[in-house]
């Protein structure tokens, strides 16, 4: 696996770079027969959490890292970053026999975000330590500059009483960390609205050891 090619593209929406980083099989392999994986802190998952190593027992496979130069405001349940991930991003990325989402932290929450925005966007989810804030679980994030917002995203998907396109999706979030509680009561809304729902409670905290172990353990349920 090599990385073919780096996209810093302008976009109409975000007006702003967005680099994507593409992994590929080698050979010639069509990009439709082989699954896709779009990793939000691409980067980050690919130096921090090993992903080549842990792609690898999966070829053919692509992977596609993403980058924002400012998560913070992008990835906390933002419409013009979603539109620009569906609209833009995916679209030349390309087709794919499936497309996964992973993420960790307001990375999880972006996918879970885009996906309810846009229904057919991903085939499966894989949110880690996702930053589902509510004030009644996390006070302690009431000072995140985009708290009130996130928390609009959430109250809405604990509200909703069914969906009409569920996917697959497999959280993963550390007993020693503060998301444990929203990931939960979010894991119990989604598998009441119908969703396939795989829920880890793994050991460790908010932080890249803790992620890598969870994919370590749980990517291949989400890409069998």
């Amino acid at each position: 696996m090599a990385a073919i090619r780096e996209e810093p593209a302008e976009g109409a929406v975000l007006r702003e770079a967005q680099r994507v980083v593409v992994w590929s099989p080698k050979g010639r392999v069509r990009a439709a027969d082989v699954p896709l994986l779009v990793v939000h802190d691409g980067p980050e998952y690919s130096r921090r959490a090993s992903l080549r190593r842990l792609v690898e027992p999966f070829q053919p496979i692509r992977v596609a890292l993403l980058h924002s130069n400012d998560r913070e405001e992008h990835y906390s349940a933002s419409a013009r970053y979603a539109r620009t991930l569906v609209e833009e991003i995916l679209p030349e990325l390309g087709a794919a026999s499936r497309r996964v989402g992973i993420g960790c932290s307001l990375g999880g929450l972006a996918l879970l975000h885009a996906h309810r925005r846009y229904p057919d966007a991903f085939d499966a989810l894989l949110p880690q330590s996702a930053s589902l804030f509510r004030r009644r679980t996390d006070p302690q994030e009431s000072r995140f500059r985009r708290f009130a917002r996130v928390e609009r995203f959430v109250g809405s998907v604990l509200r909703t009483e069914a969906w009409q396109s569920p996917i697959p999706v497999t959280m993963t979030c550390g007993m020693d960390e503060e998301n444990l509680a929203n990931n939960r009561i979010a894991a119990e809304a989604l598998e009441r609205q119908g969703y396939p729902v795989r829920f880890h409670e793994v050991a460790g905290g908010h932080d890249w050891p803790s992620w890598r172990r969870a994919l370590r353990a749980h990517l291949p349920e989400v890409l069998a």
